[in-house]
Parts: structure tokens; C-alpha cells; sequence
């Protein structure tokens, strides 16, 4: 079984370029796409979604050693007003590689120590959409339409690479994150201002070169995940050569948001690995932080031992990192309302995760938790089918958490394509008030977010 060139159908000797994780190979256009039920008519914006997916499969540098993290990136996305699915487009973010490769002109703008297009996350913030990656590349700017604009560097005033995971503050509209780069001795938390302008960053010394693919942030402290999971000399973006490390410690810095280096405070914890959180908060100096904990670094896709959501209770004053696994089903890519962010939250939505000898795809379904009252609800998709991270968009500004709704990909093995999914959240194991039918298979991917239409 076939698509618009990634192979589904077939076994490959890495399970990172074969499956649902098989890249497809074409740029696609499609307008007025069919739809089966209803798209609500409040959701007037764009739901894109960023993921690697390599130009060149084939060639001998991509097997058998490839990494799935290392695909050139390209960003699905689809156009949803006035009830209808306006238009779906897939294209990869143009940086110089791939525009030589494409036969296009490299674009102008800024570059730093690495250049690569951006493959994990897309995010809108200041007038700019921006594809983002870890690792010491520059963002990439996109325009309405998903066409590369260039690299983006705040205006001139982001000290070095940026990150893969950023959160907005919904009360003052700054986007903060943490930094890395293999080559650094340090960490670094930055947060840009409304103008879209750094105006502040901090250098977190660290040794051994930590992946730290995300961090929490509540209305006071940023989190920072020192574990053990290391990069080899010469890494970056396009190289990835990280692995677990069993001697190195694991620890949790707390810094206040307007501190310096010398303020982080160190807290030691279990050996783990924290490749994503949903969101944090603090209360009487208490910080709570819901997230996913892997007990180690997996080797590939269905492999490693099954990550679970956790709560961790942090007492920066007593020293002390208390956890409580929330569930037993293994899970990851959590997400929260946007809204809740740095705040405290009820609802948290997270892919229920494919484990064992199943490499073909990721997820099996989608939950929610209700945190408060500690249960689940879940909406499965079918045994040959996947889908990937939800993300909840609400009904309205002032909408109360969970009245909106859940947007993720599915792959549906019935038309060997796939579906984008609008799931009511109040109502979620009811499945989807509607299935927008995309004309290609969207790979296995990272992350994305709903951009709304200007008001």
C-alpha cells in the first residue's frame, strides 16, 4: 500500500525511515477538501504541524544509522473557515540545503553556527510564524501559506540558536525558552518581548552536553531538565548523536524568570529522562509540574520501556522532588489549554503511545485526563491506523478549559491517507464532530499549533 511516495506497506531496515514514518516526497496543494460531519463554524485559522521528513531516503548516509530527529523539516497544514476546509498544503521549510537540493535560490537573512530546516515545532508569535528546532540552528520564518521566508533571528537580537519547545505567557504575551547547542558550555534561557525582540538571557552553565529538549515555566520560575541524556563532540541538529549516559546525575534547576546564572537552584532526582511537559505552576512556593517521565532514553520508535504521565511536587526550599505517576498506559506529546499555561490546569490532553514490537507507527489513540478528579477518557483510532499529538484550541477567549476542541492527524489505513481530527473535548470519547480528508499521508511528526485568524 502506497502513497504519494513514503511506503507503508513494507518493512525497512530502519524503522525511523519506514512505516508511518516514511517521508513522503511530494509538495501537495489541494483546495475545498471533503469533510465528513461538521467543522464548528469558531474555528477560523490555520492547524499546522511541523515534522522531519528527509529529502533524500535513499541515500546511503540515511541507512542503517539515520535518526529520525536528524529529517529535513516540513510543515502540514490546513486552512479551516466559515465551516469549511479551505485548503491542505505540505512544504519543506527552505533552508540552504534543502533549497540547493530543491534547485532554488538560498534565501537571504541571518545564519548562526548551524544552518538546518527547522523540524520540530511551529509556533506564531509577534506577527512571525516560526518553525523551530533545538540543537544551535535559527528559527525559520514562514509565511500564510507555508512558503519560507527565511531564517529569523529576532531581529538581530537572539545571541545564538533557539529551541524546539517555546511557551507564550498568556499574561503578558512574552515567549520564553531554553536554549542548547552540543558545542556550549551552558544552557540558555531566553524570553522575547512582544516586539519580537530578546530582552533578556541567561547562560546556565552545564556540564557534559545535556539534551534538553523542553523545560516548564510558571508566573515566577523556569524549570530546567539536566538528565542523562548526552550528545557526542560535534552534534547539532543535523548530526544527533546522543545517547543515555547511566553515570551522569539527574537534576532539576529552578531559576527565577529575571535571574541570573548564580540563582539556579539545583535539586537532585531519580536517573530519567523528561522529553516533554504539559505545564506548571506554583503555589506558597510549592511548584507543581505535570509531565511525561521516561526511564530512560528509548533506542527507536516502540522501543524502551513505556513513558508514563507524572506529577512532580517541587519544594525549592525544602530541596525535595516528589513524584506520582497519574497513569500506567504509556504516553507521550502532552498538551494543555494555552490559556492555563504557567497557571494552574484541570484538563491535560497526551497521545496514548504505541509500545513493544510495534515500530509502524506512533500512537494508538488520544486521552484526557481530568487531573481533578483522576480520570481518563480515551478515543482510539483503529488497529492499523495512528494519530499524532492533539492539540486543544477553546471555543472562545473567555471559553471555560475544556469547552473547545482537540485537532490532531490520523492516519486512516481505509483510504491510505490521512485525516485531520476535530474532537469536542467535552464530550471526547465520542470520537470526532468531524474528519477533514486530506489527500496524502501526513507522516509520523513532532508538534504543531493552531494559528487563529487575526481578529
Amino acid at each position: 500500500m502506497t502513497d504519494d511516495g513514503g511506503t507503508t506497506g513494507t518493512k525497512d531496515a530502519n524503522p525511523w525511515t519506514g512505516g508511518l514514518f516514511a517521508p513522503v516526497r511530494e509538495e501537495v496543494t489541494a483546495l475545498d477538501l471533503p469533510v465528513t460531519g461538521r467543522i464548528p463554524d469558531a474555528l477560523r485559522g490555520r492547524y499546522l504541524r511541523n515534522g522531519p521528513n528527509p529529502l533524500c531516503v535513499q541515500d546511503a548516509g540515511l541507512a542503517p544509522g539515520h535518526q529520525w530527529f536528524a529529517g529535513e523539516g516540513m510543515v502540514h497544514g490546513v486552512r479551516l473557515r466559515d465551516g469549511r476546509a479551505a485548503w491542505y498544503r505540505n512544504r519543506w521549510v527552505r533552508s540552504d540545503a534543502v533549497a540547493r537540493q530543491l534547485g532554488e535560490k538560498v534565501l537571504h537573512g541571518p545564519r548562526h553556527l548551524v544552518d538546518f530546516a527547522p523540524n520540530t515545532h511551529v509556533q506564531q508569535f509577534a506577527g512571525h510564524l516560526l518553525t523551530l528546532v533545538e540543537g544551535g540552528a535559527l528559527p525559520y520564518e514562514l509565511d500564510s501559506e507555508l512558503d519560507t521566508v527565511g531564517p529569523f533571528d529576532f531581529h538581530g537580537t537572539l545571541p545564538g540558536g533557539f529551541a524546539a519547545h517555546t511557551v507564550v505567557d498568556p499574561a503578558r504575551g512574552e515567549l520564553h525558552a531554553v536554549a542548547y547547542c552540543p558545542a556550549w558550555p551552558y544552557v540558555q534561557y531566553l524570553v522575547a518581548g512582544t516586539d519580537g525582540c530578546v530582552r533578556h538571557h541567561a547562560d546556565v552553565p552545564v556540564e557534559g552536553r545535556p539534551m534538553m529538549h523542553d523545560f516548564s515555566l510558571t508566573a515566577r520560575h523556569v524549570l530546567l531538565y539536566d538528565l542523562p541524556v548526552v550528545f557526542s563532540a560535534g552534534s547539532g541538529p543535523s548530526g544527533n548523536a546522543f545517547g543515555w549516559d547511566p553515570g551522569r546525575p539527574a537534576r532539576l534547576g529552578v531559576l527565577p524568570r529575571e535571574g541570573g546564572p548564580d540563582e539556579v537552584r539545583w535539586l537532585e532526582t531519580d536517573p530519567c529522562f523528561v522529553f516533554h511537559t504539559a505545564n506548571a505552576h506554583e503555589d506558597d512556593g510549592v511548584i507543581t509540574v505535570h509531565l511525561v517521565r521516561h526511564e530512560r532514553w528509548p533506542d527507536g520508535p516502540g522501543t524502551g520501556r513505556p513513558a508514563h504521565l507524572e506529577r512532580w511536587t517541587v519544594d525549592p526550599a525544602a530541596g525535595t522532588v516528589r513524584r506520582e505517576r497519574l497513569d500506567d498506559r504509556p504516553v507521550e506529546l502532552p498538551r494543555v489549554d494555552p490559556r492555563r499555561l504557567t497557571a494552574g490546569h484541570r484538563y491535560a490532553y497526551a497521545v496514548h503511545e504505541r509500545t513493544g514490537g510495534d515500530r509502524t507507527g506512533f500512537g494508538r489513540g488520544l486521552l484526557k485526563y481530568d487531573l481533578a478528579r483522576g480520570t481518563c477518557e480515551e478515543y482510539p483510532v483503529p488497529p492499523d491506523g495512528d494519530v499524532g499529538e492533539g492539540v486543544f484550541v477553546p471555543a472562545a477567549p473567555g471559553a471555560a478549559e475544556d469547552d473547545g476542541w482537540v485537532l490532531a492527524y490520523a492516519y486512516d489505513p481505509g483510504r491510505a491517507a490521512s485525516d485531520l481530527l476535530v474532537i469536542a473535548a467535552g464530550d471526547f470519547a465520542a470520537g470526532p464532530v468531524a474528519r477533514v480528508h486530506l489527500p496524502a499521508r501526513v507522516p509520523v511528526g513532532a508538534h504543531g499549533n493552531w494559528i487563529p485568524d487575526a481578529v
